[in-house]
């Protein structure tokens, strides 16, 4: 018991230190998504040290793993409630604040649960419905909304990367854009508010990482970099949302951030995992809404499961012209414009 201790202890120490020496390796960036897994298993790992092995413990490997666990937990406390907040809380009484409420569902493309998913969007009534991963199948179904939503944008596609936008309001100059690869869609247009300003909403699924097919994270990061610096030259209210296939808390998250200067309004409440639905111990959150500094938070929740390996998320945004006097949008740095022009040409 006490080499299995060892060698865990190790290994997990060796997730903090390998990604430090070899920043440039893209798989290095898949330590990203499991945090809060390596910090448990490290908490557990000492619990072993102090109750199964006192006697035997080597005090240098605990020590280090003391500072892995802690290492981990300092990464992803930002998207717990010892977090601070980035964006502030809408007062829920204030007649000047113009509501914008998102469902964002990842359907699973074989999963033909419809109905339930259809149910969540009667029950939550979103003012914007995206579901991606959809095929024609979906589209058949989703365009029952037609009645309540008549305004839409659709690309389904049989490769997992279809996107179907639903709207109660008018969508301006909406458009499907295929910005880093040719099966790859994403969604841009401006969404005009009764008595408001027009929103400027980007809808994204870029292609995750797949090791097993030699398919690294660059064209996934390219796309979200690009759509950070076009954000960043948009005037007005913006909205990002979709499955970015990345963890909230990773160094291309990060990125995307400062280069856009969106906020994330999970920061300081919580993670709000979105995947895996049915395995409870391997949960990320992969489905992402970011927003300019124009709106303050009025709801957060993640909705229940139907039958995809995605839960919905509902965001409920406040706009008001004053909000960015109490919110500070993330900024960039000159490394970091040169960092997204490199991730860019990398993925010519």
């Amino acid at each position: 018991m006490a080499g299995v201790l060892h060698s865990l202890g190790l290994a997990l120490v060796a997730a903090v230190v390998v990604p430090w020496i070899r920043q440039g390796d893209w798989w290095i960036r898949m330590f990203d998504f499991p945090r809060l897994q390596l910090a448990a298993l490290g908490l557990i790992t000492l619990l072993g040290y102090r109750f199964v092995a006192p006697s035997v413990a080597s005090y240098g490997v605990q020590l280090l793993l003391i500072l892995a666990v802690f290492y981990q937990f300092h990464r992803i406390r930002p998207f717990t409630r010892f977090g601070p907040l980035q964006v502030q809380w809408a007062d829920p009484g204030d007649p000047a604040a113009i509501r914008l409420r998102v469902m964002i569902a990842n359907v699973l493309m074989p999963n033909r649960q419809a109905e339930t998913l259809l149910s969540l969007v009667a029950q939550h009534e979103p003012d914007l419905f995206l579901a991606v991963e959809t095929d024609e199948w979906w589209q058949s179904q989703l365009d029952t909304l037609q009645g309540s939503y008549p305004f839409a944008v659709r690309c389904p596609l049989p490769n997992t990367y279809g996107m179907l936008l639903y709207s109660r309001y008018p969508l301006i100059r909406p458009e499907v854009r295929f910005l880093i690869e040719d099966d790859v869609p994403s969604i841009n247009t401006v969404v005009e508010l009764p008595d408001g300003p027009g929103i400027h909403f980007h809808a994204l699924h870029p292609r995750p990482p797949r090791p097993t097919k030699r398919q690294d994270s660059t064209n996934r990061d390219a796309e979200l970099v690009t759509v950070g610096q076009q954000v960043a030259r948009q005037q007005g209210p913006v909205v990002v949302a979709g499955d970015l296939n990345d963890v909230a808390w990773s160094y291309t998250t990060d990125l995307f951030q400062r280069i856009s200067g969106l906020l994330d309004p999970r920061r300081g409440r919580g993670m709000y995992n979105s995947f895996h639905a049915g395995i409870p111990f391997l949960r990320y959150p992969l489905d992402h809404l970011f927003h300019s500094e124009h709106f303050r938070l009025a709801r957060l929740e993640r909705l229940d499961k139907f039958g995809s390996d995605h839960f919905p998320i509902l965001v409920e945004l406040a706009y008001r012209q004053d909000a960015a006097r109490s919110q500070s949008a993330p900024e960039a740095d000159t490394d970091d414009h040169d960092l997204a022009r490199e991730l860019r040409e990398r993925a010519r």
